[in-house]
């Protein structure tokens, strides 16, 4: 496979590296970094924490903004950020900030013109670790965490593939999709009106009927503006209830939905991870 190297930056002794690469899956040209710890540099073939941003990020949001490359060196874990969403001109967009470029939401669409370029489950779940597990020195120990709409991806593909995965975690996820205005915009759109497809990728309805466990730990502030309408927090823990699913959830008083809420507390969730890669 044909890998562009855009950019590398030193940082806590390991290095921070963008790329880009043509995306089958996508049908596209897509833009990924890692965050390779120092110990990937010493012969040591280490687990990888996946991270799936939210709506209008992309790759750069995380590296540049969570403070998370000093607790991945100490830990010895690479963090892999792919985009959140195909891009290009020849991709569908939309004018709205939550549909379209941007906006994936990790599913695999089934509608045109979304369904060309958008599917982004398949992207992060096989085509993407396949590169990275070839290319770099990682392991196939993996885990996902998430934000937001990438929250609610991570929750999603894990329940999903629970062989796959050692652990998962997200910060104030979208936990109900098929009953907020966000998912019902996005899902109505790359899978159609008939809204029993849309619950394939609903982690609250998943999580209520898992029988295979995949550790979970989720953190949402109690001042996130779209605590109500959109995340929905409430719908995860009654689900886990329902199947006894291992979901450790703390409501942080005080914190919103900013990167400023995801750096206080991605310490806690890269450690929550560490525990689960040995």
């Amino acid at each position: 496979m044909t890998i562009e190297h855009l950019s590398s930056n030193k940082s806590f002794g390991g290095w921070h590296k963008r790329y880009s690469h043509p995306s089958e899956v996508l049908n596209c040209n897509m833009q990924f970094a890692i965050y390779l710890p120092p110990q990937a540099s010493e012969g040591q073939a280490v687990p990888v924490v996946y991270w799936l941003s939210g709506l209008t990020c992309t790759d750069e949001n995380f590296m540049q903004k969570a403070g998370a490359h000093r607790i991945a060196a100490e830990l010895g874990i690479a963090i892999v950020a792919p985009d959140t969403s195909p891009r290009g001109d020849q991709v569908a967009n939309d004018d709205g900030y939550d549909l379209g470029q941007g906006a994936g939401f990790y599913v695999n669409a089934t509608e045109a013109p979304w369904n060309r370029h958008y599917r982004m489950y398949d992207y992060v779940l096989t085509e993407l670790p396949a590169l990275i597990e070839n290319l770099f020195p990682v392991s196939n120990k993996r885990s996902l965490a998430g934000h937001s709409m990438g929250g609610h991806g991570a929750l999603v593909l894990a329940l999903r593939n629970p062989d796959r995965y050692q652990s998962v975690s997200a910060f104030s996820p979208i936990s109900r999709p098929t009953d907020c205005p966000w998912g019902e915009k996005a899902f109505s759109a790359y899978l159609g009106d008939d809204r029993s497809h849309w619950e394939a990728y609903d982690a609250s309805l998943l999580m209520s009927g898992a029988t295979a466990f995949v550790p979970a730990l989720v953190d949402q502030g109690s001042a996130d503006d779209f605590l109500a309408e959109q995340l929905k927090p409430e719908a995860l823990v009654s689900a886990a209830k329902e199947s006894g699913y291992p979901l450790h959830l703390n409501m942080r008083d005080g914190y919103d939905h900013s990167y400023y809420f995801i750096a206080s507390f991605i310490e806690d969730h890269l450690r929550f991870h560490a525990a689960h890669l040995v």
